[in-house]
């Protein structure tokens, strides 16, 4: 078995992410999974263009991306992918779409396939505040995660996949009042999704 986990570069004037901080502290291997860890781009582009070769180069059984979702108080986990790329604040590369699909001639939406409510289910049985979310918005979380559903759809593939969101870490939160969590709990919360995916 193999599990395929990513988090993203900072972004936003951030200097960290918590989501990748957390994921590169993994270990190797789960529950007898190979754990494979990649950083990807805050780039609408990038994550269309990585996705799809890491996918196919991997063939992963498992793909569990995580990104960063400063304000949310807690670990969502995401339901649906909507096929739209729309933001007011620039990617990593200064690209700004408006209305956009993430790919041309998709389907509107994509629901995950990890088992959401499980995951959510065994992250409170540990106290990890968390909950399922009905959007991952419209930046490039919700884009990365509409691409390797899609990807994973167009080639007939059985991998789960599904995308987390993470809060700030409590050591983006030190001179803002803002939701914070620390990154050793986000890193325990990541790798409860894994086994539980696994199990599923």
């Amino acid at each position: 078995m193999k599990v395929l986990v990513t988090g993203f570069e900072p972004f936003g004037g951030e200097e960290i992410n918590p989501s990748w901080e957390a994921v590169r502290a993994l270990p190797e291997e789960i529950e007898g999974a190979e754990v494979v860890k990649r950083q990807l781009p805050v780039t609408f582009r990038g994550v269309r263009e990585i996705l799809p070769r890491l996918i196919v180069e991997e063939r992963p059984d498992v793909v569990i991306l995580t990104g960063q979702a400063g304000g949310r108080p807690n670990i969502t986990v995401e339901r649906v992918a909507i096929n739209v790329m729309d933001s007011t604040m620039p990617d990593n590369e200064g690209f700004t779409p408006e209305d956009e699909p993430v790919f041309e001639g998709a389907p509107a939406a994509y629901f995950a396939t990890l088992p959401v409510k499980a995951i959510v289910r065994a992250l409170r049985e540990e106290k990890i505040p968390a909950g399922v979310s009905n959007t991952a918005g419209t930046y490039v979380c919700n884009a990365a995660m509409f691409t390797v559903l899609h990807t994973i759809a167009v080639a007939g593939m059985e991998t789960r996949a599904g995308f987390i969101h993470v809060p700030f870490s409590h050591e983006q939160a030190l001179d803002k009042p803002r939701p914070s969590m620390a990154l050793d709990t986000i890193k325990r919360a990541i790798e409860i999704a894994v086994k539980t995916s696994l199990r599923a």
